[in-house]
């Protein structure tokens, strides 16, 4: 997405309030997020946030960051542990009510069960595509919160579902 695009979701989250939802702003230092994670160090970030949802202690870190340095942005979302993503997204659509925010599920696991995965993933949600409406006023921040942690948390669970399963 286009910085002024990643830069009109963040000035929606700094007007939000959402119910449920802890947000803390992290700090940069000359545009950059020093001491994160080794894949975000020397990459452009516009903001990030540490996002908390009180009801279950989940959380994750949203960052509007220009992932391959060429002034395209993406809102990569990590893991509250920072050990590794959940989601990169850079690619937005307009349809009819609004932008949305498109993600798709590719497992590259290398043990031959990601057919299992993307098959689990698809019954989860309908599709491996997933469309998140961006909050177009504060008060939408809220339902964007919950379909990010939700397309987070149903990515963590295909991703384990060869554990649960035994396939063979």
């Amino acid at each position: 997405m286009e910085q002024e695009q990643a830069s009109q979701i963040i000035r929606q989250i700094e007007l939000s309030n959402p119910y449920g939802y802890e947000i803390k702003k992290l700090k940069t230092v000359e545009g950059m997020l020093p001491k994160f994670h080794q894949w975000t160090n020397g990459k452009k970030v516009l903001d990030a946030y540490e996002v908390i949802r009180s009801d279950s202690e989940t959380g994750y870190y949203l960052l509007f960051i220009d992932w391959h340095r060429n002034d395209n942005y993406y809102l990569v979302i990590y893991t509250h542990n920072k050990s590794t993503t959940c989601a990169e997204i850079r690619q937005l659509q307009e349809l009819e009510d609004g932008f949305y925010l498109i993600w798709s599920y590719n497992p590259l696991k290398r043990d031959g069960k990601n057919d299992q995965r993307k098959a689990y993933f698809k019954q989860m949600f309908g599709s491996t595509a997933v469309h998140i409406k961006l909050p177009a006023k504060p008060t939408e921040v809220e339902e964007f919160l919950t379909q990010l942690f939700k397309l987070c948390q149903n990515r963590i669970r295909a991703d384990k579902i060869t554990e649960v399963f035994h396939f063979e």
